[in-house]
């Protein structure tokens, strides 16, 4: 029998399969039960007409990094999918990078709540650029081939 995957790997797993965070560029930074870090790099096709980072590219790395800090509290065989995401964008995000920072504050059987602070990186600096409230509801872990 194999071990369970550790949080790191299981956010690793589930951000490199193929789609929208893999094509993106998403890193994983950190993983720890109910606690997880991801990353953006500018690119310019990530970007609005100003040259900050688009809302919706914000927003979804703020979706996953909350499914994220879900999933790896859940039980094995269990993933936290979104069903409400409130996002208030608080300033441009104009760094070299964006990082959400996720955190689970209620994990239940059926619909567990996360929190997430997306920061804008650069010039040495970090800046708070927009909060994120997440509802999320538990489903079973879809199989590899699953569409």
């Amino acid at each position: 029998m194999s071990e369970p995957m550790t949080a790191a790997q299981l956010v690793e797993m589930l951000t490199s399969r193929p789609g929208y965070t893999s094509s993106v560029g998403t890193r994983v930074l950190f993983a720890e039960p109910g606690r997880v870090h991801l990353a953006l790099d500018r690119r310019p096709d990530l970007l609005q007409f100003s040259g900050f980072f688009h809302g919706g590219v914000i927003a979804g790395l703020a979706d996953h990094a909350a499914g994220g800090a879900v999933t790896t509290a859940l039980p094995t065989g269990r993933i936290a999918v979104t069903v409400d995401l409130h996002i208030n964008f608080l300033s441009p995000a104009d760094g070299q990078s964006i990082i959400a920072k996720a955190k689970a504050i209620q994990v239940g059987k059926t619909v567990s709540v996360a929190n997430v602070e997306v920061m804008t990186q650069g010039n040495g600096e970090e800046r708070l650029c927009a909060f994120c409230t997440v509802t999320l509801r538990t489903v079973d872990m879809p199989s590899k081939g699953a569409r």
